[in-house]
């Protein structure tokens, strides 16, 4: 039976692990190479490194620090933000990580996709979508970028179907409307776009207890769940979590 992935996401602003709540007033919470080592231990199935500002302040990843990460961690590792460019997903592999999530730059620049998929293969190449609720769009939401500052115009549901046509190998569904509440995934959303797209649903933003991941494993078709608050938090750990999964008969990897 295939088996469901946790995955950590680590939002880095100015070198440090930071957690906000639908993408405002981000606090410190730590060292992300620590963290990163940390997750580790606990068992974790992927780690996902987010640098929060690098779109909007028009600047490339942050390759020394991907690269002290990537040491602590034999997992994949998926590095997005600042990645504007095929030398940039290059840069970045070479850094150390195994797949880069392509956002604001995609949106601008589709091509970067299908390049990008040529070249690394599509395994490598991961859609990230800042959703919001949008009843003006058919889907009834819509897409934003540059950390959820700007409004595509783009419908959720056509533009992760245009991005997985162009090569994109993976999707990291982000609801801003849930994001950092700890109230629930959006179902909804991320059964829509799993049932539409033949790639893995990563679900993003909302996860505050395991059931919570449980539903979005099977009610909502996700092949992964992200989590942050839960376990920075130390409310969880990734095991605790895994138990629980288990348990509701999730399967999940040990």
């Amino acid at each position: 039976m295939f088996k469901k992935r946790i995955i950590v996401c680590l939002d880095v602003k100015d070198g440090r692990t930071t957690k906000g709540v639908k993408f405002l007033n981000n606090v410190d919470i730590g060292d992300p190479v620590e963290m990163a080592a940390e997750y580790y231990r606990q068992g974790v199935d992927e780690l996902v490194f987010y640098d929060i500002i690098a779109s909007a302040r028009g600047r490339g990843p942050i390759l020394e620090l991907i690269s002290n990460v990537a040491k602590q961690v034999f997992i994949p590792f998926c590095v997005g933000g600042g990645i504007k460019t095929i030398d940039d997903i290059r840069d970045t592999i070479l850094a150390g990580a195994e797949k880069v999530s392509l956002n604001s730059p995609a949106v601008r620049n589709p091509e970067l996709i299908s390049e990008g998929a040529k070249i690394f293969g599509s395994q490598c190449i991961v859609l990230g979508m800042d959703v919001r609720k949008d009843s003006s769009k058919p889907s009834g939401y819509g897409t934003t970028i540059n950390g959820g500052r700007v409004d595509t115009g783009l419908d959720a549901l056509e533009w992760a179907k245009k991005a997985v046509s162009l090569g994109a190998g993976e999707i990291v569904l982000n609801s801003m409307d849930a994001d950092g509440t700890k109230e629930g995934y959006d179902i909804e959303l991320t059964r829509m776009i799993s049932e539409a797209v033949s790639v893995p649903v990563i679900a993003s933003g909302g996860a505050g207890k395991p059931e919570h991941l449980t539903e979005v494993l099977t009610e909502g078709k996700a092949s992964a769940a992200l989590i942050a608050s839960m376990v920075h938090s130390k409310a969880y750990t990734v095991g605790s979590i895994k138990d629980e999964l288990s348990k509701a008969g999730v399967p999940v990897r040990y």
